[in-house]
């Protein structure tokens, strides 16, 4: 199957949300949610997140998180990740508890296609205080693919992770995830990063960008936002409306996209000082505000 059947399928299968001028989006992926391990990359950048994701929910924002929020290659049990980030989990689940959540799977948490694990992990909770199981997340869906459509215009923005474009990754995941768990989780604590990866190999990354390009000409230039390889971008009117909103594993920083009224904007979240010394979480616009008019279809 090629990448745009595969595509063409998960825009087909995608869940449709209506929006207007007044609506506010932002889309994070690839947070590789871990055990709080060595080989945890989200871990060092969880308090960015929270702080970030907190102001989000402040203004009214609804959070659609572009797959691979969960770390369910390198980890067996999803227990390890509540218990390391359930500070996240929690403030996940007000965003959820306002019907402000919308997630999509990737190719590390591809499980989230069976609804039955979707269950098992978010449906309930256990208490430790109670030593009950309570309501967490009941009813939640985790999609492949979601269609932000205009109320007015019509227009459309895909959203999906981008794996879709990845041969490897989307076709032979159970071989990739066998691979990632017994040998790149170990040597990845030394170091040494899994070149099967597009976020960790730049042949594999522009191979995704251009097939994912093939998809939106295709589809006359629809505004596609993706994750997976981890690199922004925010292209320039005329040119292939490819956008990818980074990834919260960065360095020193997490990067996304932020759908205001209308206009998208790409962001970056990161540790700064003041003037006096002191440690703060800072938002630095990288690219934008543009309007998603300026994106023609054709």
């Amino acid at each position: 199957m090629s990448t745009i059947k595969r595509m063409n399928m998960a825009y087909q299968n995608a869940k449709v949300i209506p929006f207007d001028d007044t609506s506010r989006f932002i889309f994070f992926s690839d947070c590789h949610r871990g055990d709080n391990s060595f080989a945890d990359e989200f871990a060092n950048k969880r308090n960015i997140y929270y702080h970030a994701l907190k102001q989000y929910f402040k203004r009214g924002y609804t959070y659609i998180e572009l797959g691979d929020g969960d770390e369910l290659w390198e980890n067996l049990r999803f227990k390890d990740l509540f218990e390391a980030h359930k500070n996240i989990y929690f403030l996940m689940k007000d965003f959820y508890d306002q019907g402000r959540l919308h997630m999509l799977y990737g190719n590390h948490d591809i499980v989230y296609k069976n609804p039955k694990v979707v269950k098992k992990h978010y449906e309930n909770w256990l208490n430790p205080q109670t030593r009950m199981e309570e309501p967490f997340m009941p009813g939640l869906e985790i999609h492949e693919a979601i269609i932000l459509k205009h109320t007015v215009t019509g227009k459309e923005i895909f959203l999906v992770h981008g794996h879709q474009a990845d041969w490897f990754n989307y076709v032979m995941w159970p071989l990739a995830r066998f691979m990632v768990r017994v040998l790149w989780k170990p040597l990845q604590v030394v170091g040494i990063s899994d070149p099967t990866s597009p976020a960790k190999n730049n042949k594999e990354l522009f191979k995704v960008e251009r097939r994912a390009k093939k998809w939106i000409a295709s589809r006359g230039n629809m505004i596609t936002v993706i994750g997976h390889t981890h690199r922004p971008r925010f292209p320039e009117p005329g040119e292939p409306a490819l956008f990818n909103d980074g990834s919260c594993v960065h360095p020193r920083s997490i990067t996304g996209l932020e759908l205001t009224e209308g206009e998208l904007s790409l962001i970056r979240w990161s540790f700064d000082t003041t003037e006096e010394g002191y440690l703060q979480v800072k938002r630095n616009l990288l690219e934008g505000p543009r309007h998603i008019s300026a994106y023609e279809t054709y």
